[in-house]
């Protein structure tokens, strides 16, 4: 007997049960927050691709440990830090986390756990998760591994410099100021 799951209505248990997998594609604008983080893109949209495997992993006394593997990819468009072209920057997860039975039961026992813990929910939003976790892999300055075109590395040109000389000092002109006022 086959029973159909929903990304945005998940009952984590009865998907872990069953061995659940649950796999699909959606377009980056799909994920609003993502999305904001990303370049406007015109036409085609850059797809992601998520995939869920549920897991019930037997306990000795109890019910089991309610486990979810998720993987999910994207070439997020974004604006190369370094050369201020346009980049696609890969980002992939895949990560398992175990579920307990309430919040209180995941902040309790998160200190003294390596796994990462979330709430059992009859009506977990799988795509919210994977939003999130593709949230955590947006590089803070992002950039080509190798610019498409040359990088200017100088913080100043000719003009400015020529500009700088022309200058009068500041403290000059105060001088000769102060230098007025003593004779009187």
């Amino acid at each position: 007997m086959s029973k159909d799951f929903s990304a945005t209505r998940l009952d984590v248990r009865a998907f872990a049960q069953a061995g659940g997998h649950l796999e699909g594609e959606a377009p980056l604008s799909a994920f609003k927050r993502l999305a904001a983080d990303a370049l406007a893109v015109e036409g085609e949209q850059p797809m992601v691709r998520w995939e869920a495997d549920g897991e019930l992993v037997e306990q000795t006394g109890g019910s089991g440990h309610v486990w979810l593997h998720v993987s999910a990819e994207v070439e997020l468009p974004m604006t190369c830090q370094r050369c201020l072209t346009e980049a696609h920057i890969p980002l992939y997860v895949d990560r398992s986390f175990r579920f307990v039975a309430d919040e209180a039961t995941a902040e309790l026992e998160d200190d003294d756990s390596d796994e990462d813990l979330l709430a059992l929910s009859r009506e977990f939003d799988l795509l919210a998760l994977i939003e999130d976790e593709l949230l955590m892999e947006v590089p803070v300055v992002p950039r080509h591994d190798e610019c498409p075109v040359p990088v200017k590395l100088e913080s100043s040109d000719a003009d400015f410099e020529q500009a700088n000389e022309q200058k009068e000092n500041p403290f000059a002109v105060l001088q000769s100021l102060n230098v007025g006022k003593s004779a009187d």
